[in-house]
């Protein structure tokens, strides 16, 4: 069983009904999730149509957000990036310009910035991801399409065809990297620019 907690600070004080699902489990269940907070949600959201935005929050002009979203405290999403799928911003998350976001959980004071794609991944706090950087979540060129991931030196079948990454609160992904999907980062990793994570070959 992976702990997110062990990766996220406080992580279970934001879903605390759901800390006993595995990471690629949660971004699988993340639509009906959200559409159970945004009820829960003050008046300190706007609310439309299951999208929940800070009144706090910038969003700039052609961004477009799909139901369900929360778009929490002091966030920023600039010029033309596209959340779909539930999509979830704790406190102070900058997502720059032209950025794609799926079925993903983006944890307090991360950025992201312009022309990333994050798909079915779990984003710590204090993360940075540079430009052009991407957390895939499909295995388009396997045969098998099933993920696997790497954690405490063993191999865990996650039995779903899309997940992203789970990435630790610190850490540092450079411009251009590759999270391959199932990725599993501790805290205050460092991904340099152009890298290619790749935890488990296969075919």
């Amino acid at each position: 069983m992976i702990n997110i907690d062990d990766f996220i600070e406080g992580f279970s004080e934001l879903f605390p009904d759901r800390i006993n699902l595995q990471p690629w489990n949660l971004t699988n269940d993340l639509i009906g999730l959200l559409e159970r907070l945004i009820l829960q949600l003050d008046a300190n959201y706007h609310i439309d149509n299951h999208i929940a935005i800070h009144r706090t929050a910038v969003i700039e002009g052609g961004a477009v957000i799909k139901s369900p979203a929360i778009i929490g405290e002091n966030c920023f999403v600039g010029a033309n990036a596209y959340f779909r799928e539930g999509v979830y911003l704790d406190k102070s998350v900058k997502v720059g310009a032209g950025c794609e976001i799926k079925s993903s959980i983006i944890c307090s004071g991360t950025a992201i910035a312009h022309f990333n794609y994050i798909g079915n991944s779990i984003i710590g706090r204090y993360v940075n991801f540079e430009a052009g950087s991407i957390a895939a979540n499909h295995y388009n060129e396997r045969v098998s399409k099933k993920i696997s991931v790497l954690y405490q030196s063993q191999i865990v079948e996650t039995n779903v065809e899309k997940f992203g990454s789970l990435v630790g609160d610190n850490s540092r992904i450079g411009a251009n990297a590759v999270l391959s999907p199932g990725t599993i980062l501790e805290k205050n990793s460092i991904v340099k620019r152009l890298e290619l994570i790749e935890q488990i070959k296969g075919e």
